[in-house]
């Protein structure tokens, strides 16, 4: 797993590459966290994702629910169709903002 991180229109933008598994999902978790706490507007884009876990998901759930105090909102984009999958099956689409890309992903959360 690969993370990067930029600022885009006042948006933090995650870019997520390879798979996030139990193995790295605290490393995952880790970035969230400390991006949600910098900033409460996040995207994480995972045009580059290959495999997100349970453990991935959980990462995610624990990141909204700190985020959620302060007002804070994630997105995600770009996800490939077995991606996507993962999330209506498991019910996590319906807790995240989906976008079909980052840019629309940044503008949804107020970056212009």
């Amino acid at each position: 797993m690969n993370i990067t991180e930029e600022a885009v229109n006042g948006v933090t933008v995650l870019r997520t590459e390879g798979r996030i598994d139990s193995g790295n999902a605290a490393e995952f978790e880790g970035h969230l966290v400390k991006a949600v706490g910098e900033s409460n507007r996040l995207v994480v884009d995972m045009a580059k994702l290959s495999y997100i876990s349970s453990a991935g998901l959980r990462s995610l759930l624990i990141a909204a629910k700190k985020a959620r105090p302060s007002g804070g909102r994630i997105a995600l984009s770009a996800m490939a169709p077995h991606i996507r999958e993962v999330f209506d099956l498991s019910g996590f689409s319906s807790l995240f903002e989906i976008h079909g890309d980052a840019a629309a992903a940044v503008a949804a959360l107020g970056g212009a």
